[in-house]
């Protein structure tokens, strides 16, 4: 007697978008993931029911959790640090640079916002020694910070202030925009960029 079986289902796949890899898929759904829940309470099996796939399937891109966090911060932390590099080497102004470096932490969290807030939140729970790396990347974008605004006081561009508490007003002004995200107000992202340009630079501004 003949027998028939079921035909076995394939194995869903990650779907990607338009020039992004399957691990760029798997890394947005996990900053999402990371954000909503933390890195701590997120589980692989959670991550793997976003992408609808099973979670066995996940080892075939990624290696671990932790890798994720890794890959989530690093990106983060390679993007400001390319772009602080660019306008340190540009021949503009010292209070136009800040203002291009304003406009560039406003449009990264507002365009990137899982993965931000996973970078300024999550790093904490990076293993070593990709915990160190990343903090020495931190301290040395701070650092790049404090010296524009140092060099734009030598040249009157701005007032004299104390350049580490301008850059910390700066960057809490930007982390700020999370209570944005989370109740967008009737204001369009231009707006929002334009006046926070406005007020953060006329408070430095000579």
């Amino acid at each position: 007697m003949l027998v028939l079986r079921k035909p076995i289902p394939s194995m869903a796949k990650i779907l990607t978008q338009k020039n992004s890899t399957k691990k760029e898929v798997i890394i947005q759904k996990a900053a999402l993931l990371f954000k909503t829940k933390s890195y701590k309470s997120a589980s692989m099996r959670e991550l793997a029911e976003t992408l609808g796939v099973e979670a066995p399937s996940l080892y075939n891109h990624i290696l671990s959790k932790s890798e994720l966090l890794q890959d989530i911060c690093f990106k983060v932390g390679n993007k400001f640090t390319v772009q602080i590099a660019l306008i340190e080497n540009s021949q503009a102004p010292a209070i136009s640079k800040i203002e291009t470096i304003i406009r560039f932490h406003i449009k990264t969290m507002l365009e990137s916002f899982d993965e931000v807030y996973v970078a300024n939140h999550e790093w904490k729970h990076l293993q070593e020694p990709y915990l160190g790396d990343f903090l020495c990347i931190r301290r040395s974008y701070e650092k790049s910070l404090v010296t524009l605004i140092e060099t734009g006081i030598q040249k009157n561009e701005i007032k004299k202030i104390n350049p580490y508490v301008a850059v910390l007003t700066i960057l809490s002004a930007v982390r700020g925009l999370e209570f944005w995200q989370r109740n967008k107000k009737n204001i369009s992202q231009q707006e929002l960029e334009d006046d926070m340009v406005n007020h953060l630079l006329n408070g430095i501004v000579n």
